[in-house]
């Protein structure tokens, strides 16, 4: 293929990568840009795979076939709640071709005397440092969402020290490559400390930031496959690589504008270790959390006029997304107006929310982000909290103590009831008691989500 029509395919290519993340950013338009995005890929493969002087092309399409049926494989097998996981794999995965190819190229033009340009040596460096540590990090976000390891912070004395010095024994053997050592076990070091420091630099954050974690690496992952599109000359991958830089960059900034918190905090913050808060305090001077049955909440929402869903993990953890859709439309059907109240950092990922009840046919106009549906809750009849927890707790708001303090939440404590649906009083992922469950106008429904929205379904047809 001449390398005119080359470039022009490849403009065509970044053109849909471009169109893919406009449509990706509303959830009405998700699919098409998903579909968008893909046909961009599938163009500049096939488009590299057409160029002059490729070699062992057998051994790519074997590669291609291996990798194509893991990622079939998981799109259709892997549930909706794996679905962070899974994402902090496959991101782990572009992190670490990214590093890999930093290596072959070292590996490669090294030893030929000036075939290394100053630019080229500064793109390898990079590339295996920051692919190292996303792939890496990744696998421990991935370990910490699987429940492989602890979800909870896990430190030591002198951590950040160790950290420290570990980022900078990374760095030096940067700077000696670009200052044109040419010995292989300096690349080696570099990405197994780069690799190390991934590791030191996940274990401490709990698994309420995983979120932000995800979408940091994922930028991580972007800048270092730009920086690899340098080392190799292709400019499809320079641009595709800086805007999930660019784009994962944004959603990290934004996750942490929504939890009222800063990135130091986040990373550095050991977020998450369990604490006795303002709820445990108030079960101490007496009150307690009142249970209920499903018959009662159903009574509850048969008469109500307006219901808002406040859709969390524990709804994901029970694949309840199509009853909790099921149950809405009987309301609707009695003429009960129904709204999904939307917190952007609900769940294990961005979206994780909106992804699931779109699996479910939610309709789009019923999910509404919390700015919107915040001003809503005091005319709201009853709030059913569907396992979520840290992003309804009235102590970010009260409680200046609390670590969660200043985080937006859903204002639910301001709807005339409210039910929460939960297995059991245990703190969310913040590691903090919810004085929510304390609250005179809160009823506790101790269940499976799945099954209590059964429950209330079947009660409902009674009533």
């Amino acid at each position: 293929m001449g390398e005119t029509a080359s470039s022009l395919l490849y403009l065509v290519a970044i053109v849909c990568f471009i169109l893919a993340l406009r449509f990706l950013s509303s959830p009405r338009h998700a699919r098409r840009g998903n579909q968008i995005g893909a046909a961009g890929m599938t163009i500049a493969i096939a488009v590299t795979l057409l160029q002059d002087g490729l070699e062992n092309l057998w051994l790519i399409g074997v590669a291609m076939v291996l990798g194509g049926a893991v990622g079939v494989v998981g799109a259709r097998s892997v549930k909706m709640t794996a679905m962070p996981q899974m994402v902090a794999l496959f991101n782990g995965v572009g992190g670490g071709a990214a590093a890999l190819i930093a290596l072959a190229e070292f590996h490669e033009t090294a030893p030929l005397p000036g075939s290394l340009a100053g630019e080229e040596t500064v793109s390898i460096g990079f590339s295996a440092m920051v692919g190292a540590i996303s792939f890496a990090g990744s696998l421990i976000a991935f370990a910490k969402l699987q429940e492989l390891l602890s979800g909870r912070p896990i430190t030591y004395p002198g951590q950040q020290v160790v950290n420290g010095l570990v980022v900078l024994g990374a760095l030096a053997l940067a700077v000696a490559i670009v200052a044109g050592a040419e010995e292989q076990w300096l690349i080696w070091a570099l990405v197994a400390l780069a690799a190390l420091f991934g590791v030191l630099f996940v274990l401490p954050i709990g698994g309420a930031d995983m979120p932000v974690v995800i979408s940091l690496l994922n930028a991580f992952t972007g800048l270092a496959a730009a920086a690899t599109g340098f080392v190799l000359h292709e400019n499809v991958l320079i641009v595709s690589g800086a805007l999930v830089g660019a784009s994962g960059t944004l959603l990290t900034l934004m996750m942490s504008r929504a939890m009222n918190r800063s990135i130091s905090n986040v990373l550095f913050g050991a977020f998450g270790q369990v604490q006795a808060g303002p709820a445990a305090a108030a079960a101490d001077d007496g009150r307690t959390a009142r249970a209920t049955t499903a018959d009662d909440v159903a009574v509850m929402l048969a008469y109500a006029r307006r219901v808002v869903f406040v859709p969390g993990y524990g709804l994901a953890v029970a694949q309840a997304q199509h009853d909790v859709r099921a149950l809405a439309d009987q309301l609707q059907e009695r003429g009960v107006d129904v709204k999904y109240a939307i917190h952007p950092v609900a769940g294990r990922m961005p979206g994780h929310m909106n992804v699931l009840l779109a699996e479910a046919n939610v309709p789009y106009d019923d999910l509404v982000e919390m700015e919107q549906i915040n001003p809503e809750f005091p005319q709201t009849d009853v709030a059913v909290v569907l396992g979520a927890n840290d992003v309804v707790n009235p102590s970010a708001r009260a409680d200046k103590g609390s670590p969660i303090f200043g985080m937006p939440i859903l204002d639910v404590d301001k709807a005339g009831a409210v039910v929460v649906v939960k297995r059991s009083m245990s703190p969310g992922f913040a590691g903090i008691d919810n004085p929510l469950f304390y609250d005179a106008k809160t009823v506790m429904l101790f269940a499976d989500a799945k099954g209590a929205l059964e429950q209330i379904a079947a009660a409902l047809k009674s009533v």
